[in-house]
């Protein structure tokens, strides 16, 4: 029978440090019943005989996918449909009309979801792109959504979700005109799943591969991390964000005392950042 046991100290910050170095995520001290939580369900399919079996196998054998899923299993993957509303009004109301009218001669749009979890995020943007935006089905729009877990990009690719995920910030209309009811679950239709370039990217290593892009989600991911981590983040942007472009950052989050390349941009109560060296 597998036992439930409780992680040390010692095991925790292995743990953390394992974590660290290969994501870049911070685990914090008082989460270690997170961890019990997360990693009991690998305990079990593995066939270890505890959680502290599992660390010291991690330990003592060369980085291999074991490591990976238990790196995947410890970072948050929260998110929901037109999460916190008010950045997609933003999108819908000023800034996607914004961009259009400046890209009128080249006539395309690049958009990032930098950490997309299970694709609510991406899905979210692409479905405000086709209800709102007729034009830009002539134009080439290229809207990728990234994430370091492999486990959570292909359950965004195939972008099914259980009724309380469906309840979670989708109107009913919305649900009803873009997802097709698949059992228990809502599945998404392809004319809204093709529209989103799912990438396998950890944002702590090279972005060369990487367009150009106007806008930048970003949001509630530089709270996972140290400050030299959010620093090295945002100069990173600053370099892939077009001049005129926005980055939105999640509600808890900012750039003040990390780069004074960006300014504060409101719409209402949509908050996002731009280069303070963008001209209007």
């Amino acid at each position: 029978m597998k036992q439930t046991m409780g992680v040390s100290t010692n095991d925790f910050e292995y743990l953390r440090q394992l974590v660290h170095e290969h994501s870049a995520v911070m685990l914090y001290g008082d989460k270690t019943y997170l961890a019990e939580l997360h990693l009991q369900p690998i305990v079990e399919s593995v066939g270890f005989a505890s959680i502290t079996e599992l660390i010291n196998y991690l330990r003592t054998h060369p980085f291999n996918s074991l490591h990976v899923q238990t790196i995947e299993a410890l970072v948050t993957n929260e998110t929901s449909f037109f999460r916190d509303h008010y950045p997609f009004e933003a999108l819908r109301q000023i800034i996607i009309p914004e961009l259009v009218k400046n890209r009128a001669v080249e006539r395309s749009l690049n958009i990032w979801c930098a950490a997309c979890s299970n694709g609510q995020e991406p899905y979210s943007i692409a479905i405000l792109i086709k209800e709102h935006f007729p034009l830009l089905t002539n134009w080439p729009v290229q809207l990728i959504a990234s994430d370091f877990s492999t486990k959570v990009l292909a359950r965004a690719q195939k972008g099914q979700y259980n009724k309380l995920e469906i309840k979670r910030g989708l109107p009913q209309n919305i649900r009803d005109k873009y997802f097709q009811k698949l059992d228990r679950d809502w599945q998404i239709k392809d004319e809204i799943r093709q529209m989103v370039d799912f990438r396998q990217f950890n944002l702590v290593q090279s972005w060369s591969s990487l367009p150009k892009f106007d806008v930048i989600f970003l949001r509630n991911v530089l709270i996972y991390f140290d400050i030299a981590t959010k620093k090295a983040l945002l100069k990173k942007v600053k370099q892939q964000l077009r001049p005129d472009g926005y980055l939105f950052l999640g509600s808890g989050e900012t750039t003040i005392n990390l780069d004074t390349s960006f300014r504060r941009v409101s719409f209402d109560k949509g908050i996002c950042y731009q280069l303070h060296d963008c001209i209007k």
